[in-house]
């Protein structure tokens, strides 16, 4: 099976649950199910020079992820984010400042690594500093005159956005995908008008934006994916849930990987919806080892 190359750009972590700490970070969980489903994948991010950057690094390369891309700051820690999980499984969080992957810088090697991916993952938590936003926007940018897919996958951590920050992030993907609770801010941002349904919203906000498609995951219910083809929808694979961190990077995962594979959209999403059920019948944002 085609094996397409994915560079993940953005925060590498640790979420300190009450039981213990788990690796973690939406670009990180990502790139290990998308190396769990059959990608190349390389990491753009950057660690502490401490004992979570290192066991970090040895987690990602354990997913046979390269990790060449990711500095090692001697003056910063490893990120963390304090985590609590609620009575159906959804977290909330505290996300530590002044972490080391607030300190992504350009690099030569970063800019040749361009030349071979398919396509570009980031989300808006990384940019949160103004040095990994401008590392990550150049290398979109690069992306974008190269004509390689750029996916952007939406994550509101108050107080680590605004609506500028959503708009040129937009501006910068050609594929968009971020969740129900998510909706009303993001098309507030970009000048939606308001009590439109959900697929209309999705449609005006494709339209305006100059998106190939939307995917706007719904929980339990499933996800709804807009495009030049029209709408398709997914119910939701029923599953017993631990907790749900996680089950968006790797829905996203599996729907990149069926885009770069060009496969149809309803197999895309259904295989998206197994892939973030099974990820919310066990503890943890990717399993214990590949």
């Amino acid at each position: 099976m085609y094996a397409p190359h994915i560079l993940s750009c953005g925060e590498v972590l640790w979420d300190l649950f009450p039981d213990g700490a788990r690796f973690g970070g939406a670009p990180a969980n990502f790139a290990c199910h998308a190396a769990l489903l059959g990608a190349r994948v390389t990491m753009l991010s950057a660690v502490g020079c401490d004992a979570r950057g290192t066991e970090a690094l040895g987690i990602l390369g354990g997913f046979s992820i390269d990790t060449s891309l990711i500095r090692s700051v001697p003056n910063a820690p490893t990120g963390a984010v304090g985590v609590s999980v609620d009575a159906e499984g959804k977290p909330t969080f505290e996300i530590h400042a002044d972490a080391a992957w607030d300190r992504i810088h350009w690099s030569e090697a970063l800019g040749h690594s361009l030349a071979g991916v398919d396509a570009v993952y980031f989300g808006t938590l990384g940019q949160r500093s103004s040095d990994s936003r401008a590392t990550i926007r150049r290398a979109l940018l690069e992306a974008k005159s190269r004509g390689i897919l750029r996916v952007l996958d939406i994550n509101l951590r108050p107080p680590f956005y605004d609506g500028d920050l959503l708009r040129e992030s937009i501006a910068l993907a050609s594929v968009l995908k971020f969740s129900d609770e998510e909706l009303p801010e993001v098309a507030a941002a970009c000048g939606v008008e308001p009590g439109l349904g959900p697929a209309a919203t999705l449609c005006a906000l494709r339209s305006r934006l100059s998106l190939d498609c939307i995917v706007l995951t719904r929980g339990a219910d499933g996800a709804l994916l807009v495009s030049e083809a029209g709408t398709t929808e997914q119910p939701g694979i029923p599953t017993a849930v631990v907790d749900t961190v996680g089950a968006g990077d790797s829905f996203t995962a599996a729907f990149v990987l069926g885009l770069l594979r060009s496969e149809p959209y309803a197999a895309i999403l259904r295989h998206a919806c197994e892939t973030a059920s099974a990820v919310c019948s066990h503890a943890g944002a990717i399993p214990a080892s590949p």
